[in-house]
């Protein structure tokens, strides 16, 4: 893995994202993963949530997450029963969100506040912590932790849409250049396609840099 790489760690970090074709996040007006969920792709959902993972988010994230996870506890309209049934679930996941403008205690379940560095704060967690670590939406938190060199594992499941016109949040704005080794695929439901990686991250494009600063 490329840039500060802490080969002794304990926890590996995985950045998981969900998105369109054209590398949007969400888009607007189109249900929860974008309507297109399907029995296989559940039951994978449901057997990761086993795995013990300790989510990392920011504040956005969690205030997002946690009003949803609320709304669907309450049985709020505009929620599938699926869809309602992961957010409800969360409350019962150990949470870390990095923010300097959140205050304890957080009323989400599980949620531990972190107001310092985030980039120190996870380097400490990967070094002393054992269970998993895997991100939760928070684009510009997964942007940071890539490029500082802490991602074990880069994993996308990728959906058959393009939302040229109603696209939020595009993923990949803010990258640096990025090698990607796969080292899983998997289709689900014969459309959604799981990709995992091992990432290393550039200088530049390869042989553009100092000799070591490309790929091998």
């Amino acid at each position: 893995m490329g840039g500060t790489t802490a080969d002794a760690s304990s926890a590996d970090l995985m950045v998981d994202l969900i998105i369109s074709l054209d590398g949007y996040a969400s888009a607007e007006g189109w249900p929860g993963w974008w309507g297109l969920e399907g029995p296989e792709y559940l039951a994978w959902l449901a057997e990761e949530g086993e795995k013990g993972y300790t989510f990392l988010l920011g504040a956005n994230t969690y205030r997002l997450m946690s009003r949803m996870s609320e709304e669907a506890e309450a049985q709020g309209p505009g929620f599938s029963e699926d869809e309602g049934a992961a957010l409800t679930g969360l409350a019962a996941v150990p949470k870390v969100v990095f923010s300097s403008t959140l205050q304890d205690p957080l009323t989400w379940p599980n949620s531990e506040l972190v107001t310092g560095d985030a980039i120190r704060a996870v380097a400490e967690m990967k070094r002393t912590r054992t269970a998993p670590l895997s991100t939760l939406g928070s684009l510009s938190l997964c942007r940071s932790l890539l490029t500082a060199g802490l991602v074990d594992r880069f994993r996308v499941v990728v959906f058959p849409v393009i939302t040229g016109s109603t696209g939020r949040e595009r993923i990949y704005d803010g990258y640096p250049d990025v090698k990607l080794e796969m080292v899983e695929s998997r289709t689900f439901d014969g459309r959604l396609q799981l990709l995992e990686y091992v990432p290393t991250v550039l200088s530049g494009p390869p042989g553009s840099g100092p000799p070591g600063s490309g790929p091998a």
